[in-house]
């Protein structure tokens, strides 16, 4: 009997393959099998040579519970993955709640595949809050019983000017939370937070305030900082007119942010059957975007347009409401180029920009202020079981304004 194990390729990462047996009624299996004259283990030393490396393969992981999908046309369903066993600066996360976020669904379906192929099978989720279980022992930051969240990084480079600089997230060598080569080796790629636990280095694990709501906290781990970040960065407060372009998972958030940092807020929407929910959310005024006579009342007035629309639509129309040096920011990601007049920047130093989530620092920022000023996101709880049904629904804009997945439900499979 042999294992599925290449022992040229241990070796040369220092892992590991112990004297051990494989199972019931078989032999031991010993580390140099195969390779007696490359190690030079003399035949009295056979069944008593120790390994020279240095960790246990079978101490370096642990097996929980998660959706996934084998490819772009299945549905999630149920499987086991490994995690890594905890480094010394490792933090060991419960998931108890994950958002679902539309970045989920591309990459399932590889929808994004001339930036990012997806690599099967792919667990996703990268709005994900829980409580910590284990910690390494060079762990400062965290202590088992914490309430801990990880977002859409779980790792970078580190050392590059944007690192060092806090933009963790424009790190050339960034990782993300799912479907990203695992440096651990545990799976081809990073699995996300669609599964019973997860193991992020310290770095990258943040703090969640216990006043928060679980469930509606997920969200802000992508949907609340990709919206938080450009509001902070164009310096949106007091004083300064505002539009946010659709109201879904990302434009609600975009409305409380804006709202809370002082500014006033105008939500544009297609649908006039939003005024309302917009107006709850914190929006002072609400302009349906196809009434052609209301955008043209809003002509010059903005300081800053944050647009997360990702369905194709004309820039150009709210280009024109910016007032001279005004910006507008993309935070949704439109399938096909949007095509932009040149005129419309160069007549009043307008400007066109991208944005998406934030560095670790400003993450956590984020969360603080959410929990100073009592901000989640609005959310629809389900269990896993119901995600292919979610997934389908949200191409529908079926749901106000977030799906939150109760991880608890996954313990039923």
């Amino acid at each position: 009997m042999t294992r599925s194990y290449d022992y040229a390729e241990a070796g040369a990462h220092g892992e590991v393959v112990v004297n051990a047996p494989l199972g019931p009624g078989t032999s031991t299996l010993p580390w140099f099998a195969g390779r007696e004259s490359e190690y030079k283990v003399p035949a009295s030393a056979r069944d008593t040579m120790p390994c020279p490396f240095q960790q246990k393969r079978e101490n370096t992981m642990n097996n929980t519970k998660a959706y996934s999908a084998a490819g772009a046309a299945t549905p999630l369903a149920f499987t086991t993955i490994s995690r890594r066993e905890p480094t010394e600066r490792d933090v060991q996360i419960e998931i108890l709640f994950c958002g679902v976020c539309h970045s989920d669904l591309h990459t399932v379906r590889n929808e994004w595949s001339s930036v990012m192929e997806t690599v099967y099978p792919c667990v996703p989720g990268h709005e994900i809050v829980g409580r910590v279980t284990r910690v390494g022992a060079a762990v400062t930051k965290f202590r088992a019983g914490d309430l801990a969240a990880v977002g859409c990084l779980v790792d970078s480079d580190r050392t590059c000017p944007n690192c060092q600089a806090g933009l963790e997230q424009y790190c050339p060598n960034e990782i993300f939370t799912y479907n990203s080569p695992d440096k651990h080796r545990a799976a081809p790629v990073t699995y996300g937070g669609y599964s019973g636990s997860i193991v992020v280095d310290q770095d990258f694990v943040l703090h969640v305030p216990s006043n928060l709501d679980l469930a509606g906290a997920a969200p802000l781990l992508c949907a609340g900082i990709t919206t938080y970040s450009p509001l902070r960065h164009w310096g949106v407060g007091p004083g300064k007119r505002v539009g946010i372009v659709g109201l879904g998972g990302l434009g609600h958030m975009g409305v409380k942010f804006a709202r809370a940092f002082g500014a006033q807020v105008v939500v544009f929407t297609t649908s006039p059957s939003k005024r309302e929910d917009a107006l709850r959310l914190g929006a002072h005024e609400v302009v349906v975007s196809r009434d052609m006579g209301e955008m043209a009342k809003q002509a010059g007035s903005f300081d800053f347009i944050l647009d997360a629309v990702s369905a194709d639509h004309d820039i150009n129309a709210y280009i024109d409401l910016l007032a001279h040096d005004g910006n507008i920011t993309l935070i949704g990601a439109p399938e096909k180029p949007l095509a932009v007049g040149a005129f419309g920047l160069l007549m009043g130093r307008r400007s066109l920009s991208g944005s998406i989530i934030g560095g670790i620092a400003e993450t956590q920022e984020m969360l603080d202020f959410c929990g100073e000023h009592n901000i989640t996101a609005d959310v629809e709880v389900i269990p896993i079981q119901k995600i292919n049904e979610a997934y389908e629904r949200m191409l529908r804009s079926d749901v106000k304004y977030r799906f939150s997945i109760d991880m608890a439900s996954l313990k039923a499979e």
